[in-house]
């Protein structure tokens, strides 16, 4: 199955909040990525019903196995590649942005390549 980009940001969103937070709820992606929270409602909904995401009778949200290796995924992809591109002397709010959008769609074999570049140097 393919997820889609905007699935992907959910789940590492919901990665990078339950590093910082004791329990991840809906309002707190909102307020995380400036969305309404009824955006966010239907964003889990559909994650919940794929399997990505739990969410227990009090609202908090986690990702299941399958939903962390995703967000997993584009989480060390998204810090490699921002700062990669900072090292590269990209200012840091684009090499960001760009990180965030070649994240999505770098396959995995050039992804790997870069990251075996970047680390043996």
């Amino acid at each position: 199955m393919t997820i889609r980009e905007s699935a992907e940001n959910y789940l590492e969103t919901i990665l990078i909040l339950s590093e910082r937070l004791p329990v991840v709820r809906s309002v707190d992606i909102a307020t995380e990525l400036n969305f309404k929270k009824s955006s966010i409602s239907v964003a889990m909904k559909h994650l919940r019903e794929n399997g990505y995401i739990t969410v227990t009778e009090q609202g908090y949200i986690y990702l299941t196995d399958k939903g962390s290796e995703i967000a997993e995924t584009m989480y060390e992809r998204h810090k490699l590649l921002s700062s990669w591109l900072i090292k590269l002397g990209v200012d840091e709010k684009t090499a960001t942005e760009d990180a965030c959008r070649i994240e999505h769609d770098i396959s995995k074999e050039s992804f790997e390549a870069i990251k075996r570049h970047i680390c043996s140097h």
